[in-house]
């Protein structure tokens, strides 16, 4: 079996079915497990590093309207790399390849043998849904349901432990982008509620909403967690002024940083400890041992 995955949750979905060594090709953006460096890079961004949050979604937005891809697909590389099966996704034409540029790429191969496994994860339930269909189309079903078993016996876990707090959920905020403010949706709400928390905004499956300066003032929320798409945590302190000017003055929530780029964003097995950093910023009391174990990966802030 060749897998070509070019998506970076995808990737992590291959690997933790055990398949990394069938990996022919991978999108620019597969950075985990570790040791990925000699699988081909089938794709690159059109948009290059940008100062800001704003200077992104701007050029983004600016590709959106001319009706230009973000993303391009290298057809000779993917012809070089000879995959039976390529992993890709249509939820998000700003997180990743196009759905479409994948099936004009094979066209272009002139073969009729690859399959497509489309990814499409909206709730939670469908993250273990996908990983179930990237097994069963790698033929790796057995490893899939023993992985899915896994997954979900954590999340009954940590559900279970934060029905032990004292307190009443406390009103959670996530923040998807910084500028502007987007509020985390799909399976967001979903892991507030597993966390112990109550979601604002947004419901589960639903796609992460702008919000202006007087949406954010209406609201109150008790945990504000910051986990910007594809951000990893350094770059998100980097931004700790641009955060704090689009924050309303008048929440006096407790407010996090969370490593973007790795976790919440990426619909795979790391979704679990997605969900250990969520119940250790909603209930700190009750998750010190998530605290611990994912310290490099979050922070608090003051003020």
């Amino acid at each position: 079996m060749r897998i070509a995955s070019l998506l970076p949750s995808a990737t992590e979905i291959v690997c933790a079915l055990g398949a990394r060594a069938d990996l022919v090709g991978r999108s620019h953006e597969c950075d985990f497990p570790p040791g990925l460096e000699d699988v081909p890079v089938l794709t690159s961004a059109r948009v290059g590093p940008l100062p800001s949050s704003r200077a992104i979604d701007a050029s983004v937005r600016s590709l959106l309207r001319d009706a230009l891809a973000i993303y391009d697909i290298d057809v000779e590389g993917l012809r070089a790399a000879r995959p039976d099966v390529i992993v890709t996704q249509d939820l998000c034409d700003v997180c990743a390849v196009s759905l479409g540029d994948v099936r004009a790429a094979v066209a272009r191969l002139a073969r009729q043998d690859v399959a497509i496994v489309n990814l499409h994860p909206l709730r939670l339930e469908d993250v273990w849904g996908d990983i179930a269909r990237a097994a069963d189309a790698i033929g790796r079903a057995a490893a899939g349901a023993r992985l899915l078993a896994g997954l979900r016996a954590r999340v009954a876990d940590i559900a279970r432990r934060a029905t032990m707090a004292r307190a009443r959920r406390p009103r959670v905020v996530t923040i998807e982008w910084i500028a502007p403010v987007m509020i985390g949706g799909m399976w967001m709400p979903e892991l507030i509620a597993l966390a112990g928390g109550e979601a604002l905004v947004t419901r589960p499956g639903q796609h992460a909403p702008t919000l202006d300066q007087d949406a954010l003032a209406a609201l109150d929320p008790e945990v504000v967690l910051v986990k910007p798409c594809g951000f990893p945590l350094h770059r998100t302190v980097e931004e700790l002024d641009v955060l704090r000017e689009a924050l309303p003055r008048g929440w006096r929530a407790r407010v996090y940083l969370a490593d973007g780029n790795a976790f919440f964003n990426r619909p795979g097995p790391r979704i679990v400890e997605s969900l250990e950093i969520l119940a250790a910023c909603t209930h700190p009391e009750l998750f010190e041992d998530f605290a611990a174990m994912h310290a490099g990966s979050f922070r608090g802030i003051d003020g």
